[in-house]
């Protein structure tokens, strides 16, 4: 299970996975410099250590390297999720909860992703319990 990231690697990784091809250090500095002062070296740290921990794989571009997540973010979020829920000592409870936090909106998210589920799995669900 993924550590959650850290509030600048998620900034960097935010910028890796929205653009959704291979980055430079320069283009990742020039984006966050429109919110923040930062130096090149600090992004170049920065994609460095997520390459070693497995967020982004590089390719040699002359001296420089282009960077590509190896994942996405929904795949992020659902690893942080699954091991929230794992942690818990009464899972029941705690997605009681968690539902509870959730807008309609959420709520109807999570409907969509549910009947997306039983689409791909239907020998599970009401449906497989009728035949």
């Amino acid at each position: 299970m993924p550590r959650p990231l850290g509030e600048l690697e998620d900034a960097v990784m935010t910028r890796v996975w929205r653009w959704n091809r291979p980055v430079t250090v320069r283009e990742v500095l020039e984006d966050l410099r429109q919110e923040r002062p930062i130096a090149y070296t600090t992004v170049m740290t920065v994609l460095d250590n997520l390459h070693r921990k497995g967020w982004v794989r590089r390719e040699a571009e002359g001296r420089a390297y282009r960077y590509t997540a190896v994942s996405t973010r929904a795949a992020y979020s659902a690893a942080l999720m699954n091991e929230a829920w794992a942690a818990s000592d009464n899972r029941a409870a705690a997605l009681v909860a968690f539902f509870g936090m959730m807008s309609e909106e959420e709520r109807e998210d999570l409907r969509d992703a549910i009947r997306v589920v039983r689409l791909d799995r239907p020998d599970e669900g009401p449906e497989a319990a009728e035949r």
